[in-house]
């Protein structure tokens, strides 16, 4: 029953696919598209193999910052929010601040940061990204943190425990679902952000450089090739955040029992 449950659930997002590429090819044909309008995927995946070690050249690079800034903006959102989640004050003052940041715009941040730190280095396109992952995680955590029961927090102060043993024991362990909520969200907006930063100067590298200077030569079944580099890289992100999540979580369940 799992087995075949386990292969309907590849299966019918595989099928969904594959009749999806179907049917836009044959409107491509169908309309005679032309490529600036709608590149076929026949021509899109013939591109990917003649220019496949650059496509994947520009999504390791993206994917280097989508990382750097990724962890960056995690750790600082869990650190945060457990800071904030002690101290109503400092929860006042940040959450207006991390909602700030959660809508600011990528195309207004980019073209300063690029200034202030260069165009020879990665690290505005980093601080992008990890000012983007910031938020989910941060709003996640702080939930998590103060869904705590107020039983359970009472119980053990009747067992005399300290607070780092009742944050240990069971602030954090609840909080860790609500941890991996916020990095799921922040590791697709992480993508996104690292491939729009790139659109606005700096090194002529990553899949949004990339992207530009093939629509530019309008070759666009290059750059749509491009563009699913970039869905195959938030994909990765979002699937091996989804491993991470059901590692610790078989982790903690056999460490409770």
């Amino acid at each position: 029953m799992r087995a075949a449950r386990a292969v309907s659930h590849v299966a019918a997002p595989l099928l969904l696919g594959v009749l999806g590429l179907a049917a836009w090819e044959w409107l491509v044909l169908a309309a005679d598209l032309k490529p600036y309008l709608l590149p076929s995927p026949t021509a899109i995946g013939a591109e990917l193999v003649a220019s496949g070690r650059l496509v994947l050249d520009d999504t390791l690079s993206t994917g280097w910052n989508v990382l750097v800034g990724l962890v960056a903006g995690a750790v600082a959102g869990v650190v945060v929010a457990l800071a904030a989640a002690r101290s109503r004050l400092l929860d006042g003052v940040v959450s207006p601040l991390a909602a700030a940041a959660a809508v600011m715009p990528i195309v207004a941040l980019a073209p300063v940061l690029n200034n202030m730190f260069g165009s020879t280095t990665e690290v505005s396109r980093q601080i992008i990204v990890s000012v983007v992952a910031f938020a989910p995680v941060f709003f996640n955590t702080l939930k998590g943190l103060r869904q705590v029961r107020p039983v359970h927090r009472d119980l053990m102060r009747a067992y005399a425990a300290s607070g780092w043993q009742v944050a240990r024991t069971v602030t954090l362990p609840g909080a860790v679902p609500y941890v991996f909520t916020g990095l799921r969200l922040a590791s697709a907006v992480a993508v996104i952000a690292a491939v729009v930063a790139e659109y606005f100067g700096g090194r002529q590298n990553g899949l949004g450089s990339a992207i530009t200077s093939a629509a530019a030569a309008s070759a666009y079944p290059r750059a749509w090739a491009y563009v699913v580099g970039a869905i195959v890289l938030g994909l990765v992100f979002y699937c091996v955040t989804l491993l991470l999540e059901r590692l610790v979580a078989r982790r903690m369940g056999g460490a409770v029992a």
